[in-house]
């Protein structure tokens, strides 16, 4: 019996390599391997990716987006071939994964590509791609990475037919989360005090930033949002700027400003004191998985 893999079958086996993290804990390795690979696809259809010539470029997109003291490149590069025939590894001998050592990887001249059943689906899909890159977008990182994550591993996120409409089982967002949020924080960002209105309308440059991230199961509720501008948003959300226990604001002493600009916009919010009442488990989970410790003195 033939069996035919479509999209939506894809969806949900890529969905499914979210059961090899902890509860707690943020893993995005093979997700990043993955869209990496997707990106490739689009633009050189199925040949194979040496691990020698990604190496640099995973390590790169692991340090931008995962925890910090993530494992490197080799981690994914080997054990994504044990999901579900979503990636396959070949030596330069043809045999499998020589494991997860680069310096194997690379003397046995190790390349990777999509599995074939993935490669079939999607190209007798065209919506196939773009509803996998949404999936693994929406389910590992915040929507404020993810125009730019997509440029950082050349996917064009809207080529194709979008369609990523999530399954009734899985989680919805609340529509009101956003409002409420900025209503609790008088529609000003918590961080610098920014507010602004387009003609006497609605909001502009204002997020309700996600503390613990939605795709990790943080809630859509007021104790687990802040409201922030665009700009301190994604600063957030990429660990460069955090909160503490204390609801003072912490700056990540990794990250380097040198205009005046920078010196008002991060290094002058160190230990800013916020007003909130915010859950110290959901302000614990971003310390640990998304803030790049330690951070500057005030």
């Amino acid at each position: 019996m033939i069996v035919r893999v479509t999209g939506v079958d894809l969806v949900e086996r890529v969905l499914k390599i979210r059961k090899g993290r902890s509860s707690t804990g943020r893993a995005p390795h093979k997700p990043l391997l993955l869209l990496y690979a997707l990106g490739h696809y689009q633009r050189q259809g199925d040949t194979p990716i040496a691990y020698s010539a990604a190496e640099t470029a995973l390590a790169d997109l692991i340090r931008e987006y995962a925890p910090p003291n993530a494992s490197g490149p080799a981690y994914p590069f080997h054990h994504l071939t044990n999901d579900d025939g979503l990636w396959v590894v070949r030596t330069a001998e043809g045999g499998g994964s020589p494991g997860r050592s680069a310096k194997e990887l690379i003397r046995s001249g190790a390349a990777g590509r999509l599995g074939p059943e993935m490669v079939a689906a999607l190209g007798q899909d065209p919506g196939a791609l773009s509803r996998v890159v949404h999936a693994l977008l929406e389910d590992n990182f915040p929507d404020s990475l993810h125009e730019e994550l997509c440029q950082a591993v050349g996917l064009d996120l809207y080529a194709g037919d979008v369609g990523w409409v999530r399954t009734a089982q899985r989680r919805r967002r609340n529509r009101e989360f956003r409002l409420q949020v900025l209503r609790a924080y008088e529609h000003q960002c918590a961080f610098c005090g920014y507010e602004g209105r387009l003609d006497q309308g609605g909001t502009v440059g204002l997020d309700a930033a996600h503390i613990r991230w939605f795709a990790f199961d943080g809630p859509d509720a007021v104790d687990n949002g802040v409201c922030l501008c665009s700009l301190h948003h994604v600063l957030f959300d990429k660990g460069v700027l955090g909160l503490g226990a204390d609801l003072r604001v912490m700056v990540s002493a990794g990250f380097v400003g040198r205009t005046a600009a920078a010196r008002t916009q991060v290094h002058d919010l160190a230990g800013r004191e916020i007003e909130g009442d915010l859950h110290a488990g959901h302000l614990a989970w971003h310390g640990s998985q998304v803030f790049r410790g330690p951070a500057r003195a005030a």
